[in-house]
């Protein structure tokens, strides 16, 4: 074989490898294929941060896992900035600590997320898992508007600040009569999970999918240890 050709050949294989990982860990986890809710009506009316599009359907080999340890990383090392973030967003420093719990399932290497975008084109990127429609249009007129969404598995700060201003930009969307099944705070988690559409239905009293509920279970379950990391309670 030529020399040319090994090292693509390589780089390829190392892809392949990584995204098999991922596709294990999440499996294992009973989160491949992220939070679709493709059972919650009606569809989002703007994108997610989160629910990523179906894939294609191509499917990854099977092997054994062996990137589980890039995901090693502990939200309540960004508490100072969550608790700065949220204080210019003017939303709960503890909600934004809770999702980013939420969106720790999976590894946050930079280098690996980029692997695994390379099978799934959609993936989302960052600590904050935010897809790039959602990060375009967040960053308009805001301080990070000349950044790239593909800056997000680098800087960790910048995940973090998208994070809370699209928190801030749902808060402005929900409707002051709103039914008692949900606090604020479970609202904006749905949202950022399923979009605005499906938050203003779930507003009005709409039932939230499973996807859409166990990303709220979850989020009821890290509540307490993020208000812990940012000082809340």
């Amino acid at each position: 074989m030529p020399d040319s050709v090994r090292p693509r050949r390589h780089r390829w294989l190392a892809v392949a490898v990584l995204a098999l990982a991922l596709y294990v860990v999440l499996r294992a986890a009973g989160l491949f294929g992220g939070d679709d809710d493709s059972d919650d009506t009606p569809p989002p009316a703007k994108a997610s941060a989160t629910a990523p599009t179906p894939s294609s359907g191509a499917s990854p080999p099977t092997a054994t896992p062996s990137a589980a340890a890039a995901s090693s990383y502990d939200p309540a090392q960004y508490a100072a900035q969550v608790r700065t973030r949220a204080r210019q967003a003017g939303v709960s420093a503890q909600l934004l600590m809770a999702i980013l719990y939420n969106e720790a399932y999976k590894p946050h290497d930079p280098a690996f997320e980029r692997a695994w975008q390379k099978y799934k084109p959609d993936a989302a990127f960052g600590i904050a898992n935010m897809h790039r429609a959602t990060f375009d249009e967040v960053k308009q007129g805001r301080d990070f508007a000349r950044r790239g969404w593909d800056e997000l598995p680098d800087d960790r700060g910048l995940a973090i600040e998208a994070e809370a201003w699209y928190v801030h930009d749902l808060a402005a969307q929900l409707p002051t009569a709103r039914t008692a099944a949900y606090s604020k705070d479970d609202l904006l988690a749905l949202g950022y999970n399923a979009g605005a559409g499906n938050m203003l239905a779930f507003a009005r009293g709409a039932s939230p999918g499973g996807q859409a509920r166990s990303y709220l279970d979850r989020l009821h379950a890290n509540w307490a240890k993020a208000g812990k990391a940012v000082g809340a309670g």
